[in-house]
């Protein structure tokens, strides 16, 4: 009996990410993800400026029942939280600060059911980004970032 249990400890040992060389790439997923979730805010906010405008968003945003002014706010926020994670600066910090934002559209979505192609967009994009922002600010910058050029946020 004591052979297996020696027998099985190096087997569970063998398949750590580090035995099978997932520490090398690691830094780039958590990028992937950081440059992912940054052009999704930036493209969000440059909708709210460009194509729906500030007043338009305002009207939306009062129609769902937050503030109007909100708009002012948030697509700036948006734009600039995209910026800050496509070069990775300060990408905890921003990925935290992004999820109010985030969870303010879950909550317009929560009453249109589960899938994003439902009457008025479904919870599980927001959910999701929502979810991937704290996993960010879990993860840090990842390769490729100012966050990493400083030596912060490893």
């Amino acid at each position: 009996m004591s052979s297996i249990a020696s027998s099985s400890a190096p087997a569970a040992v063998a398949l750590t990410p580090t035995r099978l060389g997932a520490d090398k790439t690691v830094p780039y997923g958590i990028a992937l993800l950081r440059l992912a979730l940054g052009v999704l805010l930036l493209a969000h906010g440059g909708l709210k400026f460009l194509v729906f405008t500030l007043a338009g968003t305002a009207g939306f945003f009062a129609s769902v029942g937050f503030p109007a002014w909100m708009a002012y706010v948030v697509a700036p926020a948006e734009v600039l939280a995209g910026l800050a994670l496509i070069v990775g600066f300060q990408t905890r910090r921003v990925a935290l600060l992004t999820l109010p934002i985030l969870l303010g559209a879950l909550s317009v979505h929560l009453g249109n059911g589960w899938v994003f192609s439902s009457p008025n967009g479904g919870w599980e994009f927001p959910a999701f980004l929502a979810v991937a922002s704290l996993a960010q600010a879990l993860l840090g910058s990842g390769a490729l970032s100012l966050d990493a050029l400083r030596g912060a946020s490893r």
